[in-house]
């Protein structure tokens, strides 16, 4: 069985989250935030923004 896994962009991420470029770039420098390069190219996997939400929603309850 294959799954698939939707990669977004920096900037789409930034919209999902509302949030500035430079701090999803810090989520990534820092490990909160799973990505990965393909050639040049910066692709955060949408499981891994959903990912994040939960933790940060953990973290307030």
């Amino acid at each position: 069985m294959t799954t698939t896994t939707e990669l977004l962009t920096v900037p789409e991420v930034m919209e999902r989250l509302k949030l500035g470029r430079s701090k999803v770039y810090d989520l990534i420098r820092t490990h909160r935030l799973s990505s990965i390069t393909i050639g040049r190219a910066r692709r955060i996997p949408a499981d891994a923004v959903q990912d994040f939400i939960r933790d940060q929603m953990a973290e307030v309850a």
